[in-house]
């Protein structure tokens, strides 16, 4: 019961941003938290947070754990939940949020399956490609694709994104392959506008240069089309007009299909997340629960990414 309390704290404590605001959540003085992480970094033996009188920052170490523990609390509450709901039928609106071209291809056809299983559960789902408030908006639950920002929101990282270079086999047939991500200046690239969300451009990891892993590195490359919306620039590549650098979830099955090649394989960068973000809350609703659970059943489906739908 002490670690699981001394997690509880960690979590708390980096969520909110300081000692006494995880205090005063939870009704005790800020010196009992201030213990509890003494006792947590005494017994992992290691720094995990660098706290000064005005601020918390997490160190390498601490971020990396602070996803982990949040998804082992939401897991045990998720088991709790379980079981003291018993037979109890999930009820009540859920208000979900997800970003425009993922929301439309990989959240809005499950949410009708969704209520076929949970009838007296209502839905609303807002498509939106702007960084949505959810607790201040009161939403439930939102779909992220990508890397997150530091939030008082728990995350459940429900599958891995990829982002590949794709180009139609015509296309590459006419003008060649990219060998390495530099050669990318000598092709028709099809690029997000400079007033879209995409601020650090093309992601690759390429070979460090001290001869020891690899680097990442972001790169803008050029051409004669750019646009500030995904799914053109997607459209775009499958007319042939150049090379695309597109998140795995929405040219997999083009992939599968023939219609798209990959290139530059060999220095895709590492994945990033698709996560469920929630509201921090001492007991997470049912019917949130189960749409949690809901995606990342269909998300771990082998083949969900290269169908769209399993």
């Amino acid at each position: 019961m002490d670690k699981l309390k001394q997690l509880e704290t960690f979590a708390s404590v980096a969520t909110r941003g300081s000692l006494t605001a995880a205090a005063k959540a939870e009704g005790v003085a800020p010196a009992i938290i201030g213990r509890r992480l003494d006792g947590l970094e005494s017994r992992l033996g290691v720094k995990l947070m660098v706290r000064t009188t005005r601020r918390i920052t997490l160190t390498h170490e601490g971020s990396a754990f602070l996803e982990d523990c949040q998804r082992l609390l939401t897991d045990l509450a998720n088991a709790e939940a379980s079981v003291s709901a018993g037979g109890v039928k999930a009820s009540g609106h859920l208000r979900l949020t997800a970003p425009a071209g993922f929301g439309r291809r990989h959240v809005a056809p499950l949410v009708p399956r969704f209520r076929e299983l949970h009838p007296e559960v209502t839905i609303s789902l807002n498509l939106s490609d702007r960084v949505v408030d959810v607790a201040g908006e009161a939403y439930d639950c939102a779909v992220r694709v990508g890397d997150l920002p530091d939030s008082s929101l728990v995350s459940v990282r429900l599958a891995d994104n990829r982002r590949l270079c794709v180009a139609t086999p015509k296309y590459l047939q006419q003008h060649g392959r990219p060998a390495t991500p530099a050669d990318l200046a000598r092709f028709d690239c099809l690029t997000l506008s400079s007033d879209a969300s995409q601020t650090r451009g093309w992601a690759f990891a390429v070979p460090a240069a001290d001869g020891g892993g690899t680097d990442l590195v972001h790169l803008r490359p050029g051409g004669p089309l750019d646009c500030s919306d995904g799914q053109v620039l997607h459209e775009w590549c499958l007319a042939g007009y150049g090379i695309a650098w597109r998140s795995i979830w929405e040219v997999e099955a083009d992939i599968a299909a023939g219609r798209l090649e990959a290139v530059l394989e060999d220095y895709a960068a590492p994945p990033n997340g698709i996560f469920a973000l929630f509201p921090q809350r001492k007991h997470l609703a049912l019917r949130v629960r189960l749409w949690i659970d809901f995606l990342k059943h269909h998300y771990g489906q082998p083949d969900f990414w290269s169908v769209g739908r399993v």
